[in-house]
């Protein structure tokens, strides 16, 4: 991989996909507006190997654009970590800029704490930054939305001192002539963000420029989500959903997310009889390359709102299915709902499907499942 520049200014640190792809959306509008050199992109890798594949294949576009990519194997083992920040210490005191794509990231937290720059910004980690700016907002300690109940086990409490320190870095404070430091958001989601921080529309124009438009076929397209591998939502409702989703709308292929195991998706197969699809590269990308379907079915998730900004134009339509209280397992934040009823209901420029439930008693009156649904008012 190649190393850092000694000079560089700003410094971008990603552990997903989707985080690296918003960095190059956020770089291309920076660079329009008369920002500076390339940038250091620092990839914190993670273990998945799905996950790994796509940060590799984001990684070559990021350096095809001119920016430096450096590959730490920061969960390589138990030195791996302060060899990591060790090796990333000085470059962090250079930077005078930071962009972070997961701000939840107990890594990215720890190496916050040991920068220096008076120019923070966030990019979308998906769906996650409506969390992030909401417990911002309330000033609570920052935690995934998934995650169930409030309990602080004693890793939580061991690292707080660092969490709570990147908090504060990450809130807009008083700001004077002397100790002036911005924190910027750049997001596609729905969010209104505290005072004092700057935010700039994700509209994926970089995205727009470099793939499409698609070739769009007469089939339809379901999206698939991790809800059932957080523990959200329970596998066999959720099978039962997508099967039911498929033979309503003619679905054909289904593209994983990227965090599916490969047991659910072979289970989904047999019993659906879609093509899985396992993605190489963030779905904006994959379905702005095409061939896509003409409509994009999706359950709550960061691409109802993403999608329709990737494909502007295209004719591509995108509807969102509502998750029905009654998938939720047991164990399941007492957050979980409301959190994903306001992914769905803030989402722009899409379809809303209602969730899909049992089949109607024999002669029981419903609409016919294959009626075109209606965009919401």
């Amino acid at each position: 991989m190649s190393p850092a520049p000694a000079d560089t200014g700003t410094l971008a640190f990603v552990e997903s996909p989707v985080q690296l792809l918003n960095v190059l959306e956020w770089a291309h509008g920076w660079a329009r507006a008369g920002g500076g050199a390339p940038l250091t992109v620092v990839v914190l890798a993670p273990h998945d190997p799905m996950t790994r594949g796509q940060l590799r294949r984001m990684a070559e576009l990021a350096r095809d654009e001119g920016h430096t990519v450096r590959w730490e194997e920061a969960r390589g083992g138990t030195t791996a970590p302060l060899r990591t920040i060790g090796g990333l210490t000085p470059l962090l005191r250079r930077a005078q800029r930071v962009v972070l794509g997961d701000p939840f990231s107990r890594y990215v937290q720890l190496l916050l704490g040991l920068s220096r720059a008076r120019d923070l910004v966030v990019v979308d980690d998906g769906t996650a930054t409506m969390e992030f700016i909401g417990q911002l907002a309330r000033g609570e300690r920052l935690v995934r939305w998934h995650r169930h109940g409030a309990g602080r086990g004693p890793r939580d409490l061991l690292f707080a001192p660092f969490a709570g320190a990147a908090r504060r870095r990450l809130t807009p404070g008083p700001q004077d002539a002397r100790r002036r430091r911005t924190v910027a958001l750049f997001s596609s989601m729905p969010v209104e963000v505290p005072d004092g921080m700057v935010v700039t529309a994700n509209d994926f124009a970089w995205t727009r420029s470099r793939f499409g438009p698609p070739r769009l076929t007469r089939t339809a397209d379901i999206v698939g989500t991790s809800l059932v591998e957080t523990g959200v939502v329970d596998a066999d409702r959720y099978l039962t959903a997508v099967a039911r989703l498929a033979r309503a709308h003619g679905a054909t292929r289904y593209f994983a997310h990227r965090r599916e195991k490969a047991g659910k998706l072979h289970r989904l197969a047999t019993e659906t009889g879609l093509e899985v699809v396992r993605p190489d590269l963030p779905l904006e990308l994959i379905a702005r390359r095409g061939p896509v379907g003409r409509l994009v079915l999706s359950f709550p998730s960061t691409v109802v709102h993403t999608l329709p900004l990737a494909l502007k134009g295209t004719g591509v339509r995108v509807a969102v299915c509502d998750i029905d209280p009654t998938w939720l397992t047991a164990h399941a934040s007492p957050r979980a709902q409301g959190f994903l009823d306001g992914v769905t209901g803030t989402a722009r420029d899409v379809q809303r499907l209602p969730g899909a439930r049992p089949e109607p008693e024999p002669g029981a009156r419903t609409k016919d499942p294959n009626t075109p649904v209606e965009p919401d008012s």
